[in-house]
C-alpha cells in the first residue's frame, strides 16, 4: 500500500513537472531560515533599526517552495493557485500579527514605549 501511495505521489508530480520530494525539501528546509529571519527582524525592530532585509529574507523563505512550483511546474490547475494565494495571504497576515506581538513583548520587557 505504501508503494502505491508513493507511486501516485510521484505520478502527480510528473504530471505537473514538479518533483514532490524537492518541493517538500524546499518547504521543510526553508522553515529554519524563516524562523531565523523572524528572529533577526524582531531584534532589529526592537533596536529601532531597519527591518527591510530581514523582512525580505523571511518573505522569500515563506514562498520559496511556491516559487519552485511556479518555475518548474506546468499545467498547474487554477484552483491550486487560488488555494496557494489564500494560504500565502493568511500566512503573511498571521506572521505579521505574531511578529508585531513579539516586537511589542520585547519592547515591554526592556521598558521601552510601544507605538500602537
Amino acid at each position: 500500500m505504501l508503494a502505491s501511495i508513493n507511486d501516485w505521489f510521484l505520478a502527480l508530480g510528473a504530471e505537473y513537472g514538479v518533483n514532490p520530494y524537492i518541493f517538500g525539501g524546499i518547504y521543510v528546509g526553508a522553515v529554519p531560515f524563516f524562523l531565523l529571519s523572524i528572529g533577526w527582524l524582531v531584534r532589529r525592530a526592537r533596536d529601532g533599526r531597519s527591518t527591510v532585509v530581514p523582512t525580505l529574507c523571511a518573505g522569500f523563505c515563506f514562498v520559496s517552495a511556491y516559487l519552485y512550483l511556479a518555475i518548474a511546474g506546468r499545467n498547474i490547475p487554477v484552483w491550486v493557485w487560488f488555494f496557494l494565494a489564500v494560504l500565502v495571504v493568511y500566512g503573511a497576515w498571521s506572521t505579521i500579527r505574531d511578529t508585531r506581538r513579539k516586537i511589542a513583548d520585547a519592547k515591554a520587557e526592556t521598558g521601552e514605549p510601544t507605538q500602537e
